[in-house]
């Protein structure tokens, strides 16, 4: 374990809530394994993220990607926690379903395996969508708890906008849960609406760009005004100390 409070494996860590988690994580004491895709040629700028106070010491990046699930073990290697947030997302359905949804189940599943490897960790928190919990039936539920879970064949029959990253979002959920059960491992779902506030990566991430649509009164889909409803700030969960 390294010094202070140990080490936590933050996958995806460019993005929103990564970087965030990444951030909050080194200002409490942390060490940090995070994850990217593989990059040859150089040309990502991750220094939003070595530039952070603390980073020099005790931030350490990895090559991982979904695709591999295998790729994932170094930077869990000695960790006392996990954050899962790296996702595949195709709300344009370039891809099967199927393939998308294999992707994301196996990386979860080689997350949570190497886990298991390692001994030393306490706890996996994956990052679900209130997407999950959103398309129950066809009529939305006002209130929803741990049981809800959004209809997969009815998304997969009427296909709604992001209905692809939906299902995969379901049933790997329902994959880490059930995977945590038979190895002993907790497994703990945060389940985030829309997201949106302050960001500390270079790109405008999508839900912040979707949220000021909406604002100026622009509706790119149907579901936005779903989300909107349910818009918060994701910092405040960031900072809380869950491991």
């Amino acid at each position: 374990m390294a010094e202070g409070k140990g080490t936590v494996c933050v996958t995806g860590g460019t993005g929103f809530i990564g970087s965030w988690l990444i951030k909050s994580l080194l200002e409490h004491g942390y060490s940090v394994n995070t994850t990217i895709r593989s990059d040859p040629g150089r040309k990502r700028d991750v220094s939003f993220l070595t530039n952070l106070p603390g980073a020099s010491e005790k931030l350490h990046f990895f090559n991982a990607d979904l695709s591999d699930p295998e790729s994932f073990g170094p930077a869990v290697e000695g960790c006392v926690g996990i954050f899962h947030t790296a996702t595949p997302i195709d709300f344009a359905v370039n891809e099967p379903e199927e393939v998308v949804t294999n992707r994301a189940i196996e990386g979860a599943l080689g997350i949570l395996k190497a886990a298991v490897k390692a001994k030393t960790v306490k706890r996996v928190v994956y990052t679900s969508s209130a997407s999950t919990v959103s398309f129950t039936g066809p009529e939305p539920q006002d209130v929803v708890d741990e049981s809800a879970w959004s209809d997969v064949d009815l998304l997969r029959r009427l296909k709604p906008f992001s209905w692809s990253y939906t299902v995969s979002k379901v049933l790997t959920e329902k994959a880490v849960f059930e995977f945590g059960e038979q190895n002993g491992l907790e497994v703990v779902s945060l389940v985030p609406p829309f997201v949106v506030g302050r960001f500390i990566c270079p790109k405008l991430p999508d839900s912040v760009e979707r949220a000021l649509l909406l604002l100026f009164g622009i509706f790119l889909a149907p579901c936005s005004t779903l989300f909107f409803h349910f818009t918060f700030h994701f910092l405040k969960l960031c900072s809380i100390e869950i491991i």
